[in-house]
């Protein structure tokens, strides 16, 4: 049987200009995602990770190539069609929460679902749900503030989910975290991968992800410099086996 594809980029380059200078951020990445795979992007800081994950999620445009979201070319998309699909095709994970501060855990959640045209006796349902789902039953009526790192993370995470997506984009989603509770939101998402077959696609420098993920491609100065299955991927402390080679990381 055939694997169906969710997401592919076809030489997708992104070129900013500072001044008179021209910095490559992205130069001709192709790659194709299928449908309820955990996909971690790792790569040093400026390597293109986040350039990349705002291309695939819509968030700005490429320079040149293109992105497919379900088969659709999202360029050709007007800001309305190109809107409907954030909000019901993709949820997004960041790693500063967005979480609105005047808003409790519940409300945040049920945002999306407002955009979206639930009706609220519906979307306060659902939102509670979500909440018990990761963990959070009894934080609903806390805002952001009365909230730790880790559980403002889950928040972003039930509202990440709130539209039933097919895809999730986490950037560094355990980057402002401890190393347990980052290994627990980690745990969290493979979770729901499994469970609700979304596929997952994580920004991320974080070595604990490997654990989880189906491939892991890595990105190095705009371009995917390899792409390999977990399985081929060891972890040692202080430093990464692949494939007989090894890369140190301290």
């Amino acid at each position: 049987m055939s694997r169906e594809l969710v997401v592919e980029t076809e030489g997708l380059k992104k070129i900013y200009k500072l001044g008179k200078v021209d910095v490559v951020a992205l130069d001709g990445v192709d790659l194709k995602i299928y449908r309820g795979e955990y996909i971690s992007i790792m790569g040093p800081s400026g390597s293109g990770k986040t350039t990349l994950f705002n291309m695939i999620g819509g968030l700005d445009k490429p320079t040149e190539g293109t992105v497919y979201i379900d088969g659709v070319d999202i360029s050709k998309l007007d800001s309305y069609e190109l809107a409907w699909l954030r909000n019901r095709k993709i949820g997004y994970i960041f790693q500063t929460f967005n979480l609105i501060p005047t808003l409790t855990a519940l409300e945040n959640v049920m945002l999306p679902m407002i955009f979206a045209g639930v009706p609220r006796e519906e979307r306060f349902k659902k939102a509670k749900e979500l909440l018990e789902t990761v963990g959070l039953g009894d934080r609903l009526h806390h805002r952001p503030m009365e909230l730790s790192g880790g559980q403002q993370q889950r928040v972003a995470v039930a509202r990440a989910l709130a539209n039933d997506p097919s895809i999730i984009l986490a950037d560094e989603p355990t980057g402002n975290l401890d190393l347990k509770t980052g290994r627990q939101i980690i745990d969290l998402l493979k979770d729901l991968n499994l469970k609700r077959k979304v596929t997952v696609i994580a920004a991320t420098h974080d070595l604990k992800m490997i654990d989880v993920s189906d491939r892991i491609l890595w990105i190095r100065d705009g371009k995917i410099e390899r792409e390999e299955e977990r399985g081929a991927v060891r972890v040692r402390v202080g430093e990464i086996e692949i494939g007989g080679e090894q890369e140190n990381k301290t």
